[in-house]
């Protein structure tokens, strides 16, 4: 890496590091920290990352891009006042097909990012996730519950990531005395999202605009809760601004079934579509709806968009994805 990231007459403004920074969410986060006012580094491997999510930036005086593996030292010059840690494969996708270097990120990433924090005096804030709930047997899911979850099952590579990655982060906070945040992402989706990552929401939207059977797995009994990513990413953000220290939920409580959500990608879109079951994965979850009374109470934050509001931009989006690949 160079020896300064920044032009000198930059240094008093606040820094932050963003690990994941090509991802999905991680690219979004950086856009919300440049418009507060941040000077803003970004890392990431590209492993399931895109050079594309963060294209719009390049040129930007306050951004700066570093290709880097986090699972390895991290070395950066200069001031740092926020570590968010957000690399890690995060689709079922991705995880199963990359699970050594997922539970990497989780361990050595977590490990790294923690001490550069540490290192610069910096505020640390991990991207974990309901995941850490496993297969919920409390419902909705409380920041109090432990979970249930198989550690040797094919989704424990990431389950056990994130929940390492906590233990991790708490013990600093404990021992070190570092300023630290965890927030526990539920289901987001928006724009940036890969339509071939296998999670629902590009899943569904892509199927559905290119006139394929919308696959369900199992019955589509099972639910979920779909948060706008400009909700969650302001979640984050206070969250990174607040004096909470222990894990907080952040996403919708809306809950729905699968083939509620199915069914509603078909009436939004237009499409006259079959829906097709596919056997359920191992260990997939049953249920899951966030309980946010914490973010509510302690960071005064609810999400905003509306549903069909947030599904109409998502699909929008990839319409012109899809035509600009044609």
């Amino acid at each position: 890496m160079a020896s300064d990231l920044f032009t000198p007459q930059k240094k008093e403004r606040k820094t932050a590091v963003v690990t994941g920074a090509a991802g999905f969410l991680g690219s979004h986060l950086c856009d919300r920290l440049l418009a507060a006012g941040y000077r803003v580094i970004g890392l990431d491997n590209l492993l399931t990352g895109s050079i594309h999510n963060i294209g719009h930036l390049a040129g930007h005086e306050d951004f700066r891009f570093v290709k880097h593996d986090v699972s390895h030292f991290i070395y950066i010059p200069g001031q740092v006042d926020f570590v968010f840690h957000f690399a890690s494969p995060a689709s079922p996708i991705d995880y199963l097909e990359y699970p050594i270097p997922t539970l990497k990120v989780g361990a050595h990433g977590t490990h790294n990012t923690l001490g550069l924090a540490k290192s610069k005096g910096a505020t640390f804030l991990l991207a974990s996730t309901s995941e850490v709930y496993g297969d919920p047997l409390v419902h909705p899911q409380t920041e109090d519950y432990w979970g249930n979850v198989n550690p040797i099952g094919p989704r424990g590579v990431y389950d056990e990531a994130k929940r390492f990655a906590e233990a991790m982060t708490m013990a600093y906070h404990r021992h070190h005395r570092l300023d630290t945040k965890i927030v526990r992402i539920f289901n987001t989706y928006g724009p940036r999202m890969r339509l071939d990552d296998g999670r629902v929401v590009p899943a569904f939207i892509g199927q559905a605009l290119e006139d394929q059977p919308l696959t369900v797995f199992g019955d589509g009994s099972q639910t979920r809760s779909f948060c706008y990513v400009s909700d969650l990413i302001e979640g984050i953000f206070r969250l990174a601004h607040s004096d909470e220290h222990d894990p907080v939920n952040i996403g919708n409580p809306a809950e729905m079934t699968i083939r509620q959500f199915a069914e509603a990608i078909l009436r939004i879109t237009g499409k006259n579509l079959p829906i097709e079951s596919r056997p359920l994965p191992e260990d997939d979850p049953k249920i899951r709806q966030p309980d946010i009374s914490k973010a509510r109470r302690q960071l005064d934050w609810e999400p905003k968009v509306d549903f069909e509001e947030g599904i109409r931009c998502t699909i929008e989006y990839f319409s012109d994805f899809l035509q600009s690949r044609a």
